[in-house]
């Protein structure tokens, strides 16, 4: 029990590819997640254009972010399907970033979990959450993004190392991916406590499991 109340409240693990991958879509990655880039883009803001001096919206979505902030702090509340909204775009956000990031080469699902696993624990708001704290997370959680800045710097250098690696052997070095996946993993929390406001918990400075 003291055990299981360790664990924090939001995860991520991707299945090591233990085996060769695709040379040719990892040699053409960048251009290979173009299309499911562009719809994630749509699903995760809004973009306007013009018609005839008439404001058109193409897509609307992303993130809900002030509206769970004000009804956790005026009803204590987290609607149960504007967590799913959040979850459901934040792993299909991530499949994105695994395959833009080489860490698996099967294309990104739009709704299946694939081999990338998140999960984010829905939450008792009134026993587990402080209603006053969603107006300064985002705040609290600097330090992070500072931390997070430089990581995803040395990550994409790892990328860039592991795309020549994944061509010349088929494979991903192990150590470079764990550190990619860490990264991620300790962007997922910052964004699970900072904007999907699901824990109060602060989040562990780690990239593993925590």
């Amino acid at each position: 029990m003291a055990e299981t109340a360790k664990v924090y409240p939001a995860s991520l693990s991707i299945d090591y590819p233990d085996r060769a991958l695709n040379r040719l879509t990892t040699f053409f990655r960048i251009f290979a997640v173009i299309p499911i880039a562009i719809i994630l883009a749509l699903v995760s803001g809004t973009t306007w254009g013009e018609a005839d001096s008439q404001r058109y919206q193409y897509a609307a979505g992303g993130l809900l972010f002030l509206p769970v902030m004000l009804m956790l702090l005026f009803r204590q509340k987290y609607p149960r399907w504007w967590f799913d909204w959040n979850l459901a775009l934040t792993k299909f956000g991530f499949r994105v970033l695994a395959y833009l990031g080489l860490l698996r080469d099967e294309y990104p699902s739009t709704d299946e979990e694939q081999a990338i696993h998140v999960e984010v624990a829905y939450p008792d708001t009134r026993q587990d959450l402080n209603r006053w704290l969603p107006l300064v997370k985002w705040f609290l959680a600097i330090p992070h993004y500072i931390v997070l800045w430089f990581l995803a710097v040395a990550a994409l250098v790892c990328v860039v190392i592991s795309w020549f690696a994944i061509l010349f052997t088929g494979r991903y070095p192990r150590g470079l991916f764990d550190f990619v996946v860490g990264v991620l993993r300790w962007g997922l929390r910052v964004a699970v406590y900072a904007f999907m406001l699901t824990t109060d918990r602060y989040p562990p400075f780690s990239l593993r499991e925590a």
